[in-house]
């Protein structure tokens, strides 16, 4: 018998590739989304618009499925934390009520791992070795944290869950990590922070979809992953300024050299913060606090946890994974 499945923020990166993979399986696939996708339509979806937040919608969008990705949340480094905490946590409580009340067997919801960044180093760490911070440097990870709890608080055994947290998740159609970073670089808006030597796991946006199918099929009362957290990222770290001075090459752009001290960016990204809230300005500063810590730190996270509950395999290998991205951008719109 084939999956019935729910995919929320099924128009978005990560959740279209996750219904495509869903519907080369013959999985029933229904998705949930504020705007309407066409092209995610067209691979035979029924499309849900409306807000998570609103029981209404999520009772409708659970009815008659036995399994849920819950892929939607609102993502980024500024902004209002009302609104974040609407959409990342009022969201997950009004969906977990409803798969109860619709008696819903499966939840497989997407996490981060920004969820226990503490501004410091983690190397090939585990879920198991790190806690939640006591504060956040931001409102994204503080709100995702927050959903986390929820959704493994509610692992039963009339409701099995499981958290995934895919790092840096990038590929081919990625509409805000890498064109972004691109986008700054040309601006002349871009620097090194800290000595450049930081080591980062990254996510391949095909092996983080695939990672949550594989969940899905793994997930039941009796489950090892059932109620956990895992890091479904590609095996292999990379050294983050070279592979980002790779990328720059590929869409003609020199290699990214000039520098700034971490100690400096985090107290640039202080004032911004302090200017932004004065003003009471939504757009992203500048440098944030955040962001230095992101981009100074080096964090490197243990998949074979993940392979032992689950059986998590990547489907893409690195170096594939970046020639399918770059003949996309060649055949297609550079970011």
């Amino acid at each position: 018998m084939s999956m019935r499945a729910l995919v929320t923020g099924g128009g978005g990166f990560l959740g279209r590739t996750m219904v495509e993979q869903l519907r080369a399986e013959g999985a029933t696939v229904r998705i949930v989304a504020r705007g309407r996708y066409p092209e995610v339509e067209a691979l035979g979806v029924e499309a849900i618009s409306g807000d998570l937040a609103d029981p209404a919608v999520v009772k409708r969008a659970v009815e008659g499925v036995d399994t849920v990705f819950h892929v939607a949340a609102k993502t980024g480094v500024w902004g209002r934390r009302s609104d974040f905490v609407r959409s990342n946590v009022d969201a997950t409580a009004a969906l977990l009520e409803a798969m109860r009340a619709a008696g819903t067997p499966r939840l497989v919801c997407t996490s981060s791992p920004s969820v226990i960044f503490d501004g410091h180093d983690h190397t090939n760490a585990t879920a198991a070795q790190l806690d939640y911070p006591a504060s956040y440097l931001a409102h994204y990870p503080e709100t995702k944290a927050a959903a986390e709890r929820l959704v493994l608080g509610a692992n039963t055994p009339t409701l099995s869950t499981v958290c995934l947290r895919p790092h840096l998740i990038w590929g081919a159609r990625d509409p805000w990590l890498l064109p972004r970073v691109i986008a700054r670089h040309r601006a002349g808006r871009l620097r090194i922070v800290g000595d450049g030597k930081n080591l980062v796991s990254l996510s391949y946006v095909d092996n983080a979809a695939a990672a949550h199918l594989q969940a899905a099929r793994a997930l039941s009362p009796s489950a090892p992953c059932a109620g956990r957290a895992y890091f479904v990222n590609d095996p292999e770290p990379v050294a983050l300024w070279p592979w980002i001075n790779r990328v720059f090459a590929e869409v003609g752009l020199p290699g990214l050299t000039a520098r700034i001290p971490y100690w400096v960016a985090r107290g640039l990204g202080g004032v911004a913060e302090g200017v932004w809230t004065l003003l009471g300005r939504e757009d992203d500063p500048p440098m944030t606090r955040f962001v230095a810590a992101q981009l100074a730190t080096s964090h490197t996270y243990d998949v074979q946890p993940a392979v032992d509950a689950f059986g998590y395999a990547p489907v893409v290998g690195a170096e594939d994974g970046l020639e399918r991205m770059f003949a996309d951008w060649r055949t297609g719109v550079k970011p």
